[in-house]
Parts: C-alpha cells; sequence; structure tokens
C-alpha cells in the first residue's frame, strides 16, 4: 500500500468537514488494523481508490456480458 517509490502528483482537493472526519476515523482503522507502520491519509486514499477502480472494472466486465 505505501508508494515510496512510485512517482507522486499532489491534489489538491476541497471537501466537506464531515468527509474529512470519515477519511481521520478510516485512517485511524487502518492504523489499528495493519502492520504496515505508521499509515498516511495519501496511502488510505490510494488503497480506497485503487479497490474502487477494481469493482468498477469488474461491474463492467459483467455489464458486457449480458
Amino acid at each position: 500500500m505505501i508508494l515510496d517509490k512510485e512517482k507522486r502528483i499532489q491534489l489538491n482537493v476541497r471537501i466537506a468537514q464531515e468527509t474529512s472526519q470519515k477519511l481521520d476515523e478510516i485512517v485511524n482503522y487502518y492504523q489499528e488494523n495493519t502492520k504496515l507502520g505508521r499509515v498516511y491519509k495519501a496511502d488510505v486514499l490510494t488503497d480506497i481508490i485503487e479497490k474502487s477502480y477494481d469493482i468498477m472494472n469488474k461491474q463492467k466486465q459483467m455489464q458486457k456480458k449480458f
């Protein structure tokens, strides 16, 4: 999950305070339930995006079969 070796870009986004609090809670969950050491928001967001992307592609493949 940690992306030290990959090229990174910076994203500047505005999100609702409630969304930010949810992200903090998710980061804390990852921190408590993984053995990766320090967990950063960027790593959690990357993980969430990658998983969502995989799900989206699987759904697209299922739609093509019908």
